[in-house]
């Protein structure tokens, strides 16, 4: 319980995608790999209903989907590591902000390079909070020095690894993955300057959001329908 308190934030994200993979496993007949139309009718990203149709709370529920078990086990390992990281240096509500707005425009970025693809998984949102790591450490620079030289060495390994698998496989969304580091690096070192700068950061990203919303029924008109 002492550790679930100190990072409840992290833990509590753990639990509700882990829940909501057992119930698509429930849905899709195994464990091990989930059916497509399954996590579709769950809320999965798909560009002629989210955009088309106007379904745009699939940019939501789709941070919570899982294709299968080594899909899922990848994501909550990675947030578990990085997320305990982000709750010592970052407030409730900042954490909260990152890792949403990182999923959200992570799925606006999959759904401007990938219109027909299904889309699902939190890993948008896990590499916001990575950015915001290093968000935080360039923030803080002066004081952390090594440290902060430390980690840049290890971000900069870990982008361009998962740059090269995610390339390389057609199933990897690179696009997510880029869209949330971004987000996440933007808000990582705008709030660890100062946490007040969550409404700057909060409007900005909204601002952002409506303008591709906005954006995307024209793109997919012309382009593909």
């Amino acid at each position: 319980m002492k550790e679930f308190s100190r990072y409840r934030i992290t833990y509590t994200i753990i639990a509700v995608n882990s829940v909501i993979y057992l119930f698509s496993a429930l849905l899709s007949g195994s464990i091990a790999d989930m059916n497509m139309q399954v996590l579709v009718d769950m809320g999965a990203l798909y560009g002629p209903l989210t955009v088309l149709r106007g379904e745009w709370w699939r940019l939501f529920t789709a941070m919570f989907l899982h294709g299968g078990m080594t899909h899922i086990l990848m994501n909550m390992v990675s947030l578990y590591i990085i997320g305990r990281g982000m709750e010592m240096y970052f407030d409730t509500k900042s954490y909260l902000a990152v890792y949403f707005f990182s999923g959200l425009i992570g799925g606006l970025a999959s759904l401007y390079v990938h219109p027909e693809s299904v889309g699902i998984g939190a890993s948008g949102a896990i590499f916001g909070v990575f950015g915001a790591l290093a968000g935080f450490f360039i923030a803080h620079r002066k004081h952390l020095g090594e440290h902060t030289r430390t980690f840049m060495k290890e971000f900069t390994v870990i982008v361009l690894l998962n740059l090269v698998i995610g390339f390389s496989m057609a199933s990897v969304d690179v696009s997510a993955h880029i869209g949330g580091l971004t987000v996440g690096f933007i808000g990582g070192f705008m709030l660890s300057k100062n946490p007040k700068f969550i409404w700057l950061y909060s409007g900005m990203m909204v601002l952002l959001m409506l303008a591709v919303m906005a954006y995307l029924p024209h793109m997919y008109v012309q382009k593909y329908y």
